[in-house]
């Protein structure tokens, strides 16, 4: 091996070494401060699971009856 690449992989592997022991120290602090850390992904629910299901379904067939109940003029073209 050159000098030259055997200096570049001993800096590497520092750099992964240090990336490592930082995440493991930003865990261990956020786990024992408390938080409620979710490390399971993303969720796709959008009310947040606050939503009560007859007030949605009420704001839902409001929502459709004052879409209904405005007239559309009808454009240039299909004159």
């Amino acid at each position: 091996m050159t000098g030259n690449l055997r200096r570049k992989l001993a800096t590497m592997w520092k750099i992964v070494l240090g990336f490592i022991v930082f995440a493991a120290i930003a865990l261990f602090v956020l786990m024992k401060s408390g938080g409620n850390i979710d490390l399971t992904g993303e969720k796709h629910d959008v009310t947040g699971g606050h939503a009560d299901s007859a007030a949605s379904d009420a704001a839902s067939a409001a929502m459709a009856a004052a879409s209904a109940a405005v007239p559309v003029p009808a454009s240039g073209a299909s004159q």
